[in-house]
Order: structure tokens, then sequence, then C-alpha cells
């Protein structure tokens, strides 16, 4: 089963990634069978998230639905198996040669293939995405072969990249389109109306190669649930409170200048920006963080879940969707992560040193200097 227009991850909820409010368990359950109850019928998980409690989680969960009337998109990479955390930056990923050399790139990925496999009480991945590479991983032929192999073996039907976990990326996504893009089906991109950049740049190169996108953050760090109003304070250990300081109340300031084309097709917030992500090509599934904030004036988490599995068949026109982009223009609103001019070594694994070719690349795309 391919991806669906719409699609659940399992990092909402709060309990694998800080979010708003952590549900309780037997809820975080509920929330995955209300999203299949509700028509959703693509699921996201990764075998880092609790170190594979969160497939075990959406295996329970979908345990009553039978394998084929869904859609299950497996992410892998981080190597928390041998690998050590580091703070913020996560844990290793599997190409880091300080825990082994190309010769081992497919034994690690079947091994970890396996495990999340029989955490999600599965024998296949309609999709698996090699998840937030580092500089090997988007360059290395034997990432790609390793990964081609586990498709060859049954274990997965189709193949993809989810960069991450912050925005940027770009060049190197691109490069790895045109080296091993007829292995890639699917990639991830952060994209919606308040974040266009860089993401938007992705665009016409998946579509030359062929290759489909899913978008996540579609609701803009909750912004486009419609709950989270101006001035509204994070919790410590939130993730959207190392967001740039007043982005709330920036966010509402451009939501307002949407609200002609919003109310034009008569849309709720997270119906306008799926919509605004889905009306251009190649996206073909959009996927949000589903989040319970905090409050008793908040929205209960179960409704914005079913709002979205009632996402209407709306497509925007081409004028729309630019007029959208225009007015929701974040560019150089960050330093973006991936190969950077910023950069003279490689110190981290979401962050490495500009090489020509990809500036070669920007400039053959258009993209500017900005990199």
């Amino acid at each position: 089963m391919n991806l669906t227009k719409t699609a659940y991850g399992t990092w909402s909820g709060g309990r694998f990634m800080h979010f708003g409010e952590m549900l309780e368990e037997d809820r975080y359950l509920e929330c995955i069978r209300l999203a299949y109850e509700s028509g959703v019928r693509t699921f996201v998980t990764a075998d880092v998230y609790g170190q594979g409690k969160a497939d075990a989680a959406l295996a329970e969960a979908l345990s009553s639905y039978e394998r084929d009337t869904y859609c299950l998109v497996g992410t892998i990479g981080h190597d928390f198996y041998e690998g050590v955390r580091s703070g913020s930056s996560g844990y290793p990923r599997f190409t880091d040669p300080a825990l082994r050399n190309p010769a081992e790139y497919r034994n690690f990925l079947r091994m970890a293939c396996e495990k999340s496999l029989t955490s999600c009480q599965t024998d296949h991945f309609d999709l698996l995405m090699l998840h937030n590479p580092d500089e090997l991983g988007y360059t290395q032929d034997d990432v790609w072969k390793a990964m081609a192999a586990l498709k060859e073996e049954g274990l997965a039907e189709r193949l993809g990249m989810a960069p991450g976990p912050a925005n940027g990326f770009t060049l190197d996504l691109i490069h790895s389109f045109e080296e091993f893009g007829e292995l890639i089906d699917w990639a991830m991109i952060i994209l919606n109306p308040l974040e266009p950049w860089p993401g938007q740049f992705v665009l016409p190169a998946a579509k030359k190669h062929g290759v489909d996108l899913l978008t996540r953050v579609v609701d803009y760090g909750g912004l486009f649930h419609g709950d989270m109003k101006r001035g509204h304070e994070f919790k410590p250990g939130d993730h959207r409170a190392y967001r740039p300081a007043g982005w709330v109340e920036q966010g509402h300031d451009k939501m307002e200048n949407m609200l002609p084309i919003i109310e034009k097709h008569g849309l709720s917030l997270l119906h306008f920006a799926s919509i605004w992500n889905l009306s251009q090509e190649p996206v073909k599934c959009v996927v949000p963080t589903f989040i319970q904030e905090a409050g008793e004036e908040a929205r209960l988490i179960e409704d914005k879940i079913r709002e979205f599995g009632a996402l209407p068949e709306v497509i925007l026109s081409v004028a729309e969707v630019e007029e959208v982009r225009v007015t929701g223009d974040n560019t150089g609103c960050m330093s973006l992560k991936g190969a950077s001019q910023r950069h003279e070594s490689s110190e981290r694994p979401d962050e490495w040193p500009m090489r020509s070719e990809l500036m070669e690349l920007a400039e053959r795309y258009g993209l500017g200097a900005e990199w």
C-alpha cells in the first residue's frame, strides 16, 4: 500500500517528543486508533523514538486492523544499539566512522530494520526511510546499496529519505536525488504556509526525479491547530521553546493576511495548511504533529485528529499557492542544517562543510548564494 494523503506520526501526543502535554499511554494508543477510524491510513514511526517503544505502541494500537488496510512507514538510521547519546544532538548515525566502516552498513541496516519490524509486529514496511542521515549518509554508495538490499529481500516495498531533525539539508537532498534517484521513492521535508523556505526549493528537483514528498510540520508547531494564542508560554523542554522569540505572534500576523483565501474555500486552519501543501507537485502526503496544549481552553487532541481525518477534496490554484507563499515567506529566518559555508569541518551529525558540487547544484537550480 502506498502512502495516502493524510498520515499520523508516532511523535504526536508528547510521549516520545516533547510537544505540549504528554498523554497517558491508554490515551496515546486511543489517538492512533482514532486516526484510523477517522480515515487516516498512513502511519509513520521511527525505531529511535523510545528505542523501539513507539514502534511497539503503534503495533498495539493497530493490532485489530488488517495489515493491508494501512500503510506503514518506518525510519531507521540512528545507532542507539552501540552508539552513545550526545545531549540534544541525539544518537550518532550508523555511518559514524567511530562505529563502523562502509562494509558494515548493510549488516546494521538489516539488523535495525528487522528489529523495528519485530516491534511493529509485521514482516515489511510499505516505505522504509533513512532517518536524519549525516554527510556520509547522503553521499555514500554503500548506504543505498544496503537500503536497496532490504527492498530486494522484501523487508520494504519502497525506499526514502527523512532529513532532519531541524530545517535545511536542501542541497544535500537534491544531490541525493541526482545520485541515487532511481532508488528513492519518497522524501520527507518540512513545508507549510508559514515555512515555505527552504523546502520549496526541493519540489522541482523531486518532480524531475520522480520522488514523491511527505511533508511534516504542516501545523507549524501547532499554530494551524487554532488553539495556540498570542503570548503562548511553553513549558521547559518543549521543542517549540527553541524557536526564535516572537514566532507565534508573527505567525498570527501572517495567517490573518491569508484569511481571504482560507474563507473563500471555507477551510479550517489545519485543512488550509494541508491543502496548500497538497496543491503543489509532487507533495502527496501531509503529516501534522498532534499536540495536547495545556490549559482549560485548549482543544482536545482528539478533536484535532477527527478534523484532520475529514480533509476535504480542495485544490488551490497556482495563483493562490503563490500568494500564500509570498505572504508566509520566511527566507533567512534561521541557520540551516546540512552543508553550510559556516563550517570548515564536520563536528556534528547534522552540520558539515559546503562542497563545491553542491554550490554548482545551487547555481544550476537557481537557488542563490544563501547556502
